[in-house]
């Protein structure tokens, strides 16, 4: 079986402007422990999710932020950040560290974490790699939700990569 047709029958299927393309595999379940990968920042250091640890985690995972739709979930997901204790947003993609610091200066973006899985198997670990069409090898859109104790509160893959997440869903999970 190929990798594609690997990820047709494992994966989860969305859409890239209606056409369907396909993860690796399925977001982790709401209820399990989220798992430790390492990812890299914008100063090229390594940072574990477990260094998150007693904080709630906003994953907001998207394939670039160089795309209108990505753009706006990191600039919302910065606004909707500042007010809430006790919280940590980390905005994940597969753009280089450098394209990720540009972009937060550009837009004065200081709520959140940018973080990318340039060299790193988070798409794989977390089911989100896109596995075929043309973003094959970028992340989809997906949120994932993680409480102070380490286990997955909420999950959402966004069904079509040019729609927004549900941004109410992610905060009332931390409420």
């Amino acid at each position: 079986m190929t990798g594609s047709s690997l990820a047709q029958t494992t994966g989860t299927a969305i859409t890239l402007g209606g056409k369907t393309i396909h993860t690796v595999g399925k977001l982790p379940a709401v209820g399990t422990s989220v798992k430790d990968v390492s990812l890299t920042g914008i100063d090229l250091k390594d940072n574990s999710l477990a260094d998150y640890k007693g904080n709630y985690v906003i994953m907001n995972i998207f394939p670039s932020v160089n795309t209108g739709v990505c753009s706006k979930s990191v600039r919302k997901f910065n606004e909707d950040a500042a007010g809430l204790k006790n919280t940590t947003v980390l905005c994940i993609s597969k753009d280089l560290p450098f394209a990720q610091k540009a972009f937060c200066g550009a837009e004065g973006i200081k709520n959140v974490v940018m973080l990318s899985d340039f060299r790193t198997d988070f798409g794989h670990s977390y089911g989100v790699q896109i596995a075929d069409g043309p973003m094959k090898g970028l992340l989809s859109r997906a949120v994932i939700v993680v409480n102070p104790e380490g286990k997955i509160v909420y999950q959402q893959q966004v069904p079509e990569i040019g729609q927004e997440p549900d941004y109410a869903a992610a905060l009332a999970a931390i409420k």
